[in-house]
């Protein structure tokens, strides 16, 4: 197996990492889109991330070819009251799952949450996506509620649990 890295996102990695979002996405399981943005739109949002001081870090193939096989964000919410609040979205490449990645992907976004003074950290996962829900909770998340018909995806509803980890 191949080592792969977990490292701060930066402009070298957003195309590799956009076309990564476009393989998640199409999977219509995991993530609020079915497709990646426009490009200038993912560009736009990963510089805001980063202009913000927010994390955002990528896993690094280990071929050397720099390809990005996963990710993790904690973005800012809006409104000045919740400005302590981060929203995590996490993902990987099918073929990198499982392997003990999106746990190094989400402790390193935590603690730079953390360190950056953040007390909140939210996410919503599909009720069926009991993996990442299993992931969630060993990190200390806990359920705060159910959303129901969270997502819709070829006229079927979907709910999702709201998780949170308080500082």
């Amino acid at each position: 197996m191949n080592h792969h890295s977990v490292v701060p996102t930066a402009e070298q990695h957003f195309e590799s990492l956009h076309k990564a979002l476009d393989v998640v996405a199409r999977e219509q399981r995991y993530l609020a889109l079915t497709q990646a943005p426009p490009w200038e739109q993912s560009l736009a949002f990963y510089r805001n991330v980063l202009a913000a001081g927010f994390p955002h870090f990528v896993a690094i193939d280990g071929n050397g070819n720099g390809k990005v096989v996963g990710w993790c964000d904690i973005s800012p919410v809006f409104g000045h009251s919740r400005a302590h609040i981060g929203v995590l979205g996490i993902a990987l490449l099918p073929e990198t799952r499982g392997r003990g990645l999106g746990a190094a992907l989400l402790q390193a976004a935590i603690d730079t949450s953390w360190s950056r003074g953040l007390t909140r950290i939210e996410l919503s996962v599909r009720a069926d996506n009991l993996k990442a829900k299993a992931l969630y909770e060993r990190f200390g998340f806990e359920h705060e509620g159910l959303i129901r018909r969270a997502s819709l995806i070829d006229g079927i509803y979907h709910d999702a649990h709201a998780m949170a980890l308080l500082r």
